[in-house]
């Protein structure tokens, strides 16, 4: 679809980030249960069920803008899905696969993050009343980035080996 006004901009980049949400929700619940390190793997738990709270988010903001709920294919979202697959599927050692898990986990972060922070000055441009419902799961996104970096700057290098 080509936006031809800024609401329709805003509604086709809430179509992107609501199946973002909604693949994620898969994502999430596949880093937890690939994941070998307990705490990390309850991380990932945690932001699986935060995942399924955003998707149910994101349907009040599309109500609060009187259109249906609408996921619009994401060809960054599928490549870092498939990427992952493609991975898991080479059977990496458990420690290799927790590593490129926070990886994995940060890029999504990293592209939700930035989604989102397109959206709540366009909704604030646009007059809608949603930046604070946006922001609140920006926020989330934040944090989640945050504690993977925790993750990944202490992570163990020398349980892989060579």
């Amino acid at each position: 679809m080509c936006a031809n006004n800024l609401d329709e901009l805003f509604e086709d980049g809430l179509k992107h980030v609501y199946y973002a949400e909604q693949q994620l929700v898969d994502a999430t619940e596949e880093l937890a249960e690939s994941t070998t390190d307990d705490e990390l793997a309850e991380a990932f738990a945690e932001h699986h069920e935060e995942t399924k709270e955003q998707v149910e988010r994101l349907e009040s903001v599309f109500e609060e803008i009187d259109a249906t709920p609408e996921a619009e294919p994401d060809h960054a979202v599928d490549g870092l899905i498939e990427n992952h697959e493609d991975f898991v599927n080479q059977d990496p050692d458990d420690h290799v696969l927790d590593r490129f898990n926070i990886a994995a986990g940060q890029k999504s972060e990293h592209y939700e993050i930035a989604a989102y922070g397109n959206l709540i000055p366009l909704a604030d441009q646009l007059g809608i009343d949603v930046a604070d419902t946006l922001e609140a799961t920006l926020r989330e996104e934040q944090d989640a980035l945050d504690e993977l970096s925790a993750f990944g700057e202490e992570f163990d290098y020398g349980q892989i080996d060579e």
